[in-house]
């Protein structure tokens, strides 16, 4: 050890000694400093406590974690699994129109109730902090209320009814439930049951006339509705631009104009018909659906015009590459007015043709033999296959089909479609949900979820008043802290600086001593340097000594009516050592000046002493 290191520890040994020598000062300064400390621990561990309690009761339950829209819009699932990915977020599932989430619901052949139907999956928050389990196939779980209702309990099983009205009559399939779990009353007082999101989407589905062949419930399947980039109007006389500018009034068209052979041999890949004049019908942005073709219908009846709707840049991968892709439907008579072969499945019809005439597709002449069933695919949002038959040539350079099936391949370039063979034909996807249950991380991540989502423009409902105010009171509960925390350090370090630097006036002639025996005046100073470290870590202990006596006192007091593990006043296990740093950092600057003043002792002073 070097001999300024030993001086040193020399010094603080002296340092200590002079105090214990002086207990009756030592001890005034010590309780003086634990007199300010306690108080301040005890306001810290209160608003610890207190914010922390209100805080848990808040995080526990998870009404205050939810959010979820407070109007009924489509949600595209691109978009919820955007929000899912968000650092703020617990759990998100779906939800479907509440109209369709009402079920009937029955035990041991009562007469039941009507009850709301809630989605739910893995880590659903209300569901495992409130007693309950996530259900799996066949299972549910009921809130307390639905429970108290039917008068069931975990274990045992129930009868789901699910029932609507299609063609005038009433129509309803059943499907035995197992309860999995009752929620605790704390999930809510609402009659519930919650079930996996596939049983609550086949519902919906099966209220909305649909089947559901997976669990055996008959229905329509959701067939594509048809929908076009236009519609082109043959006229054997010229429109003049009143008759034109007429077609576009209440038809659901805004634009008229003329189309060259040209324009019309590009878009269709067609002969142009001698002897006709063809006007383009047209939307600038958007579809053209099957309701405005029966519109042009009525306002051209009378004038012998005829409609091809079309779609722009449509085609299908068949086995020997990309072919163009054009619709067409007209009767015998109508080809024939036109100057063109017929095609075998007729005129254009305001709904789906039947399988048998809808999968039908005319080739180029040198596109291969006819008479043959094709796998060919579409790329839409989603790319599938279908399969069409091979029923005849065409007199278009691009494959020919029915103009019904091209709208419904051109609904597929906006909403996803699948051909689905049991279901005879195309299937149109579910475009979205009506709405998502969701829950924050934390109660802090809530304000920052909402502000989110309403700038957005989703206005969305959550306690976020409850957690503003509870993060209001956390502010001013530490800004009043900070304030009796200065005030106070400001008294003990005038009480640290006047003791120890009268100290050292009263060891001036021990000082003096110390440097006539050989102590550097560096060693010196750290005379009271030690001595306020020493003071500090005793009046710390002494502090958080009564600080910990009195918050038994207060929790075992007010305490009564708080869930096991919460306190009224508690610090976390950190603050005792940062109580202790920052008071040691308050004494080391205190004792400076004494320091200062303790090097200007010469040893002289010592000699005249004596």
């Amino acid at each position: 050890m070097s001999v300024s290191g030993s001086q040193r520890i020399r010094v603080f040994g002296l340092a200590a000694a002079h105090l214990r020598h002086e207990w009756v000062l030592t001890l005034c300064l010590v309780s003086a400093l634990a007199a300010v400390l306690a108080p301040l621990l005890i306001l810290m561990g209160l608003k610890e406590g207190t914010i922390e309690t209100l805080r848990d009761r808040l995080v526990q339950d998870p009404v205050f974690r939810e959010v979820r829209p407070a109007i009924t819009r489509t949600f595209d699932q691109q978009w919820l699994d955007q929000l899912r990915d968000n650092s703020g977020v617990a759990f998100l599932t779906p939800t479907i129109l509440p109209a369709s989430s009402v079920i009937h619901l029955s035990a041991d052949n009562a007469s039941g109730e009507l009850m709301d139907l809630v989605p739910t999956a893995g880590g659903d928050p209300l569901l495992l902090e409130n007693g309950g389990v996530i259900p799996g196939p066949d299972e549910c779980v009921l809130s307390s209320e639905a429970a108290r209702r039917l008068g069931v309990k975990q274990g045992d099983q129930i009868d789901a009814r699910v029932t609507r009205s299609r063609a005038g009559r009433i129509e309803a399939v059943e499907t035995p439930l197992h309860i999995a779990a009752v929620l605790t009353p704390r999930a809510g007082g609402l009659a519930r049951i919650y079930t996996p999101l596939d049983f609550v989407v086949d519902v919906e589905a099966y209220k909305e006339g649909r089947g559901v062949a997976t669990r055996g419930w008959k229905g329509e399947s959701a067939r594509p509705y048809m929908s076009f980039d236009g519609i082109l109007v043959f006229s054997q006389t010229p429109l003049d631009p009143v008759t034109r500018t007429g077609l576009v009034v209440n038809t659901g068209l805004l634009k008229a104009e003329s189309i060259t052979a040209d324009g019309f041999a590009a878009l269709t890949g067609m002969p142009w018909p001698d002897g006709w004049h063809a006007y383009d019908l047209s939307v600038p942005t958007g579809s053209v659906t099957s309701s405005s073709v029966e519109a042009l219908k009525r306002k051209l009846r009378g004038r012998n015009a005829l409609l091809m709707p079309y779609a722009r840049g449509m085609s299908l991968q068949l086995p020997d590459g990309e072919m163009g892709l054009t619709g067409l439907s007209l009767s015998n008579e109508q080809a024939s007015r036109l100057g063109w072969a017929a095609p075998p499945w007729g005129d254009l019809s305001a709904t789906a043709l039947e399988s048998s005439r809808l999968f039908q597709m005319l080739l180029p002449g040198d596109a291969g033999e006819s008479n043959r069933e094709l796998s060919v695919g579409f790329n839409g949002v989603v790319g599938f296959n279908l399969p069409l038959r091979v029923v005849g040539q065409s007199h278009s350079s691009q494959a020919l089909v029915p103009a019904e099936l091209l709208g419904m391949l051109r609904t597929a370039r906006e909403r996803a479609v699948s051909y689905q063979q049991e279901d005879g034909g195309l299937v149109l996807e579910r475009a979205g949900y009506r709405g998502f249950r969701l829950y924050a991380r934390s109660i802090d991540d809530v304000p920052a979820l909402v502000e989110r989502l309403r700038g957005e423009g989703l206005e969305v409902v959550a306690e976020v008043d409850a957690i503003q105010r509870i993060q209001v009171l956390d502010r001013g509960l530490t800004q009043l802290f900070w304030l009796i925390a200065v005030l106070g350090v400001f008294g003990a370090g005038a009480v640290l600086v006047a003791s120890l630097y009268a100290a050292v006036e009263r060891e001036r002639k021990d000082l003096g001593v110390l440097r006539l025996i050989g102590l550097a005046r560096t060693d010196v100073f750290w005379f009271p340097v030690f001595q306020g470290a020493l003071i500090a870590i005793l009046g710390v202990g002494i502090g958080w000594l009564g600080y910990v006596l009195l918050a038994e006192v207060i929790n075992r007091v007010f305490g009564g009516e708080l869930s096991p593990g919460q306190a009224i006043c508690r610090l976390p296990p950190s603050y005792p050592w940062l109580a202790l740093l920052a008071t040691l950092v308050l004494a080391v600057i205190s004792s400076l000046m004494a320091a200062w003043k303790a090097t200007l002792i010469e040893p002289a002073e010592a000699i005249r002493e004596e």
